[in-house]
Order: structure tokens, then sequence, then C-alpha cells
């Protein structure tokens, strides 16, 4: 199992910024990329940014040039610096780890955080 905790949500004006942090531990083998995705109500989860473990990145076209998405392999640490936030950014915000083991993939999710941008 890999458990991951996600940190860095909360409140911010329009313009602001905010960084999040998740950190995965447990069972990490073979991961191959982390990132992150958001999610409002009634609407599906949507793909933010996604790093992987050789700094490859890739980003939603929404957030490209406002958000950056980076890593550290040593704490196994994911970031995402999010800059000239807006309204629309308002949404709960969930890491992902994605890899592989001998029995196959493996995919987990972390609990999410709340991101609201309002003034």
């Amino acid at each position: 199992q890999v458990q991951l905790v996600e940190s860095g949500g909360g409140l911010v004006q329009p313009g602001g910024s905010l960084r999040l942090s998740c950190a995965a531990s447990g069972s990490i083998v073979n991961m191959k990329s982390m990132g992150w995705y958001r999610q409002v109500p009634g609407k599906e989860r949507e793909l933010v940014a996604v790093i992987t473990t050789r700094g490859e990145t890739n980003y939603a076209g929404f957030v490209k040039g406002r958000f950056t998405v980076s890593r550290d392999n040593a704490k196994n640490t994911v970031y995402l610096q999010m800059n000239s936030l807006k309204a629309r950014d308002t949404a709960v915000y969930y890491c992902n780890v994605a890899g592989f083991r001998l029995a196959g993939p493996y995919e987990y999710w972390g609990q999410g955080t709340q991101v609201t941008v309002s003034s």
C-alpha cells in the first residue's frame, strides 16, 4: 500500500498564490509519475499537472504559465506551485501516484485538499 498526505490548500484571493505538497510513503516501488488532478461538484476529475521520475512534465492547457509541478525524488514528494489563481481554479485538488509492480500497474490517490479562490 501507498499513503499520500497532501497539504497546502486553503482560501486565497484572485491573483494570489498557493503551494500544494504531497508526500508518498509505504510500498513505493517503480514509481513512474506523481501529479495533481482537480474536481468540482458535478464534474469529472481532470488532470492539472503530472511529472515523471525523469522530470518530464505534462500540464493541462488551462494552467500553463501559471502553475508549476515539481518533485523531490529523495523525499517522494510532489509539489504544485499555483500562481495567478482565478476563481475557476476553485476545486478539490487530488494528488496521484502511478507506477508498476510485478503484479501490474498501480495508482493511488490522496484524500484531496480544498482550494478556494475568492475575494
